[in-house]
């Protein structure tokens, strides 16, 4: 929890930003992946990984979001 505590808030932003939803167009990379995730098509390790990939980001930010509003 320390490690998540250290992480400044502004940086966590800009890598959900850039890295979280990387590449923009046609559609976030991520959104894609959360579809295919819904629709059971999200089999191959590659696309698996991808998917961890752009969304660490957004997991670590709504930890620390969570862990702000919970300590007060």
């Amino acid at each position: 929890m320390q490690y998540l505590d250290s992480i400044p808030l502004p940086m966590l932003a800009l890598a959900c930003l850039t890295i979280g939803l990387a590449p923009f167009f046609p559609e976030p990379h991520i959104w894609e992946k959360l579809k295919m995730l819904v629709a059971g098509d999200l089999t191959k390790p590659i696309d698996i990984f991808d998917m961890l990939l752009h969304g660490v980001p957004w997991l670590l930010l709504l930890a620390k979001l969570a862990r702000m509003a919970l300590r007060g």
